[in-house]
């Protein structure tokens, strides 16, 4: 999850601003928590998956 959408309760900002302390805390711990393809789109991620298997089908074709 991202922190682009979230509305702190606290204080009714964005939670990507960081405007007040609840909203810098919860920003710190959606960035610890964010993994290798946390950062990336559904479409990115499908986007990459064809690409695998595009190039899973490429070398099968070039083995045989």
């Amino acid at each position: 999850m991202t922190c682009d959408r979230l509305v702190c309760a606290n204080c009714a900002a964005p939670v990507s601003e960081g405007r007040c302390p609840v909203c810098r805390a919860s920003r710190e711990r959606l960035q610890q928590q964010e993994g290798i393809f946390a950062g990336l789109t559904p479409a990115a991620l499908l986007a990459l998956l064809v690409a695998l298997v595009a190039v899973a089908v490429l070398a099968r074709n070039l083995a045989g």
